[in-house]
């Protein structure tokens, strides 16, 4: 018979943190729907089957025959909020000049914060950073005009990955999955209304980071 784990798994913990941040920014807990969503869970009973377990752990309390009954208790120990630079803007859409240095134009004190149960495993808060998107190339990725994008920093990225692209023979940025073809480089958008950007020497595509984590913003 196997052992009944104890404490909280990852995915109570993701559920947590996403308690906490929805109730943060709405002011209202979230169905189970959305947190089926967001935890990549199809069944809602699924769902219901770990509140239950939070519930009896004391994180949460529920109502019964109530939409969105879910008040939280106690905040999880694992969701530590991590603070993340918000280094500047990048477009998604067709390339646009940026100061030629670097991302970092905004204040240095900016920054968000992030639980960290929301990050990928392994990734270091150091490795990380955040950019406020302009336009709506990716808009069928779920990301918006308005939105943020946590990157991590890395100058090598696989194909089909979301990456900040830097075109240094004219100091351009943008948004873009990347694609590396025949000796070609394809900064393919997420909208059907855009075609894909075709680089023929790929020595001028720097990676700057790819996406990790998109932190939409509702009220815009």
């Amino acid at each position: 018979m196997a052992r009944k784990r104890t404490g909280l798994s990852p995915r109570h913990k993701k559920i947590l943190a996403f308690l906490e941040s929805f109730l943060a920014e709405r002011g209202y807990p979230p169905s189970i729907r959305e947190i089926g969503d967001h935890t990549q869970i199809s069944s809602t009973s699924v769902v219901n089957y770990y509140l239950n377990q939070l519930e009896e752990m004391n994180y949460i309390e529920r109502e019964s025959n109530v939409s969105r009954g879910i008040n939280l208790l106690k905040t999880s120990l694992a969701n530590t909020l991590v603070s993340i630079p918000l280094v500047g803007n990048i477009v998604a859409g067709e390339p646009m000049p940026v100061p030629a240095s670097d991302f970092s134009y905004y204040d240095p004190d900016s920054g968000i914060d992030v639980a960290r149960s929301l990050l990928p495993a392994g990734d270091r808060p150091e490795d990380l950073y955040a950019l406020r998107v302009h336009g709506e190339s990716m808009i069928d990725a779920m990301v918006n005009d308005g939105d943020i994008v946590v990157m991590k920093k890395t100058n090598q990225a696989r194909n089909g990955e979301m990456v900040a692209i830097w075109l240094n023979d004219r100091d351009e940025t943008t948004l873009k999955y990347f694609y590396l073809e025949n000796g070609q480089v394809r900064l393919q958008s997420a909208n059907p209304t855009m075609k894909p950007i075709i680089i023929s020497d790929p020595s001028i595509v720097e990676i700057q980071g790819k996406v990790v984590l998109v932190i939409r913003q509702l009220d815009q």
